[in-house]
């Protein structure tokens, strides 16, 4: 393996292809939409379909032929079990990846992360035989395992670039969430490539990514140009209100991202047919909003423009800031402090971000077709500034405490986004997939507990600012006061 001083570098080539690895391997379940549209063509859980409640799909199949496959309710709750399995492991794992980071270092996480190759070898084999459907399981819990070991090792990385930490941070964040080579692996499979074979490449790139790791990634974690206090205890990080309030806030966010991409396409039916009896041309329409599926993938490279801007946010005049380490001087009171500066970048990031999602949650309640467009546009920047912000924000923490953070916040949003399985449940069975107003509202109200986060960052930062106020006075009282002794003393 290679050394630190090696590696850094290397640090810029270990940048750009941990972007491209993120894009291609990382998150593969965050586009659930076009992914679901394969499974369904390829007959996954379709013998769980019976002539008397099925709606009959034509899709290019992976023999090159078109195809009558069944789809149904019984169907849509499996694979959106999987997909909830899946992206729980996307999220929980991180934990226990977290404690063996801090204690092992990045690569030899990054290395298991190339099992994600395993799952889409699971899944071309398990086309053969649809009775093989159940193993959709394992090879979404792959998936999402793998996904994440690359995703989180690879938001180390910021740590060697300084002032452009943030940045670099929100690039990792928007390649993870663009999750771009599920939209353009629809358009192979539309224009009749076979699923096995666009499974098979997939693997194939698993496999360069676990190459360039073991060449590229030293055994080391990447400390900070000016390492934190080490003395800091864990404990003490963990129960700081600035932590916990991230959990509210993130466990939310996650929830509402997370119902929307298993929902989506169910919803976006019931915009068309509004639950009505299923006449061949209304479910013809229907199959139309497989093009609102396209470019709800297509967008998510959205992520990848739009996570730069909250990274410019959160690195906003830190470059101004005074050097903590450094003596204190006429020149650095001069300066602003680094701590208050990272306080106030953080709270106007997570406005930003929870102004957003009010506006999502806001659009999703209007029975609009062409109103998803913005829709897709608001889920996919909220998706990757979200995780941007609670990047930047643990960076703040001792970096010997950072993966162990973080996976613990990752793990309870996870939780939280369980419940979005009964939801989908309840949406397609008693809701009969008019979840716009039951379950949308109750989502939107549960958006503005968001702004309890940035609310104490605000109030926290206040009481930094008067303390500061109140050390430089100390310095001019002490001053004040030597002058009228002396004067008394008749000099």
């Amino acid at each position: 393996a290679p050394s630190l001083v090696t590696a850094y570098r290397r640090r810029w080539w270990m940048a750009v292809t941990a972007v491209i690895e993120n894009l291609l391997c990382s998150a593969v379940l965050l586009g659930w939409g076009s992914l679901l549209i394969m499974l369904k063509r390829e007959g996954f859980y379709s013998h769980l379909c019976s002539n008397d409640s099925v709606i009959v799909s034509i899709g290019n199949s992976s023999d090159g032929h078109a195809d009558h496959w069944l789809t149904c309710v019984d169907q849509e709750e499996m694979l959106n079990l999987g997909f909830t399995i899946g992206s729980f492991l996307l999220s929980a794992t991180t934990l226990p990846l977290g404690i063996l980071m801090d204690k092992f270092g990045p690569r030899p996480i990054r290395l298991v992360g190339s099992c994600f190759g395993l799952s889409c070898i699971i899944m071309a084999v398990s086309v053969y035989n649809p009775h093989l459907s159940a193993l959709i399981f394992l090879a979404l819990s792959l998936n999402g395992f793998g996904g994440i070991c690359l995703t989180f090792t690879s938001i180390t990385l910021p740590n060697m670039f300084g002032a452009m930490s943030s940045t670099i941070m929100s690039l990792m964040i928007g390649s993870y969430a663009s999750s771009a080579v599920t939209f353009p692996g629809v358009l192979i499979y539309d224009a009749g490539a076979s699923f096995q074979l666009i499974m098979w490449l997939w693997a194939a790139l698993a496999g360069l990514v676990f190459i360039n790791c073991f060449l590229n990634w030293p055994k080391e974690g990447f400390p900070t140009p000016d390492e934190v206090d080490y003395a800091v205890p864990f404990r003490r990080s963990v129960f700081s209100p600035i932590f916990l309030w991230s959990l509210i806030t993130m466990g939310m966010t996650q929830l509402r991202i997370i119902f929307y991409m298993g929902a989506m396409n169910k919803m976006l039916e019931f915009l068309v047919i509004h639950g009505k009896d299923h006449s061949e041309k209304l479910v013809s329409k229907a199959e139309g909003t497989n093009f609102y599926a396209s470019i709800f993938g297509t967008m998510q490279l959205l992520c990848l423009v739009t996570c730069p801007l909250i990274g410019y946010i959160m690195d906003w005049k830190m470059k101004e800031c005074a050097d903590p380490k450094a003596v204190s001087s006429g020149e650095e009171k001069l300066k602003r402090d680094r701590k208050i500066q990272k306080l106030t970048n953080a709270m106007r990031a997570f406005i930003l971000t929870n102004i957003l999602l009010i506006i999502f949650g806001s659009c999703c309640l209007i029975e609009n077709l062409p109103l998803q467009f913005l829709t897709f546009i608001l889920h996919t920047m909220v998706r990757g500034f979200i995780h941007s912000c609670c990047g930047g924000l643990y960076a703040a923490y001792p970096s010997n405490h950072f993966g162990t953070l973080t996976g613990l916040q990752s793990l309870i949003s996870a939780v939280v986004a369980l419940l979005q399985q009964p939801l989908f449940i309840v949406m397609v069975g008693h809701l009969h997939g008019d979840g716009y107003w039951q379950i949308n509202v109750g989502l939107l109200i549960s958006s503005f507990a968001g702004f309890m986060l940035p609310g104490y960052l605000f109030y926290h930062r206040r009481n930094l600012l008067k303390e500061m106020a109140l050390r430089e006075k100390q310095p001019a009282c002490q001053e004040l006061q030597a002058l009228k002794h002396a004067e008394a003393n008749g000099h």
